[in-house]
């Protein structure tokens, strides 16, 4: 039985105090995804990062986020998770601190270590969130107070910090928060159960199918980084008033938010796959326009649109892999294989774009989104049941 069909935690039921830590270590990791584009934008400007350097500088740090994700489970288990937590806070306070006093190539080693750390505490929501009953339904809540939390941070920093302090004062910002990680290390749950296992998978590991829904939650993230990566150069190319970028990434921010409650208020209500379906149509379809370097008024629109899809699609990946894969052991690998895809997609948009023309990043978004699609058609289509049995 899972714990979907049971209606409870599989193990012991995290305390309250215990999940709003791991909730707000969880947030702390995936911060940088949310205002990477705002503070990578304002060291390009300053000219402490080339164009193709904002690619890569983002790449670096998801891929390496995406790995630890995908890999901390396997490596130090699901035990001593708070000492892990503390760890990874201290961590984050250090190496954000260092990149204010770098540039150019040794910035981006400096972001791609702080993925680490940052990837271990998003496997550790992740890993709360496949244990849960419900577990579309937590995927949403963390979607959702991540964007506000980085919408807040976002409409903070922009106006109030970058603009009088660059992006410096950003990752002061971002040094403090890993601090405050440290502190809610000491709240967070000090181990889980270990996951079941299919009795025709007696390994535990993901089964194909399993494996290829991760393919298809790792092309949805990689077509909308490779994109959102370059919303600040995109509203330059335009001919946008200065503070557009900011503004689009606010509104953005904010269409995410109500996106990711009206996915929480709807989680087990309504059908999953046509509604992920609708919103990967639409949001290629959104990235073919924003291809065109449209005016102001039409590229804030856009943005906020493409932000409420965003974050209204992506708890729906939860389903689609648990459907894949009933015993969750693709599910817990599922933020690995999202943050593998945001590192991908800003690697291979920069190799799209130029220092005076960055339109290629929306095109090549739009086609690794219909391959995203035809992964999602083509997993569904092939459902088969599994039977289950306990991991020893």
């Amino acid at each position: 039985m899972t714990a979907a069909e049971t209606g409870v935690w599989l193990g012991p039921a995290p305390s309250v105090r215990e999940r709003a830590a791991t909730l707000f270590a969880g947030v702390a990791g995936i911060m940088f995804a949310g205002v990477g584009p705002l503070l990578l934008g304002a060291l390009e400007h300053a000219g402490r990062l080339s164009a193709a350097q904002i690619g890569q500088a983002g790449t670096v740090e998801l891929l390496t986020m995406g790995l630890a994700a995908g890999l901390t489970g396997a490596l130090v288990g699901a035990q001593r998770l708070r000492l892990l937590t503390i760890l990874c806070g201290a961590l984050m306070a250090l190496l954000n601190a260092a990149t204010i006093y770098c540039d150019g190539w040794v910035l981006v080693a400096v972001r791609g270590v702080n993925g680490v750390p940052s990837g271990a505490l998003i496997w550790l929501m992740t890993a709360m969130i496949v244990r849960a009953p419900r577990p579309e339904r937590w995927a949403a809540i963390y979607l959702t107070v991540q964007t506000l939390a980085q919408f807040l941070v976002v409409a903070t920093l922009g106006p109030w910090v970058v603009r009088p302090y660059g992006a410096d004062g950003g990752f002061a910002v971002l040094a403090a928060l890993g601090v405050l990680t440290v502190f809610a290390g000491f709240a967070v749950p000090r181990g889980f159960a270990p996951l079941p296992v299919a009795a025709d998978e007696p390994s535990g590991l993901p089964a194909p199918r399993g494996l290829a829904a991760l393919g298809g939650a790792f092309c949805f993230n990689a077509a909308i980084l490779a994109v959102w990566i370059y919303v600040e150069p995109l509203s330059r190319q335009a001919g946008h008033p200065a503070g557009t970028a900011d503004t689009a990434l606010s509104l953005s921010l904010a269409a995410q938010v109500t996106g990711g409650l009206l996915a929480t208020l709807l989680a087990g209500r309504m059908r999953w796959l046509p509604a992920l379906l609708a919103s990967q149509v639409v949001m290629a379809g959104l990235m073919l326009v924003f291809a065109q370097l449209p005016g102001t008024g039409m590229f804030l629109a856009a943005s906020a649109l493409f932000g409420g899809l965003w974050m209204f699609a992506a708890p729906l990946m939860t389903p689609f892999v648990i459907e894949a894969d009933p015993t969750r052991r693709a599910a817990v690998l599922g933020s690995g294989a999202a943050l593998l895809g945001c590192s991908s997609g800003p690697l291979l948009a920069s190799l799209a774009v130029t220092d005076s023309d960055v339109r290629g990043c929306a095109l090549l978004g739009g086609g690794v989104m219909a391959a995203a699609i035809a992964i999602v058609l083509a997993v569904h289509l092939t459902r088969r049941s599994v039977i289950l049995t306990a991991a020893s």
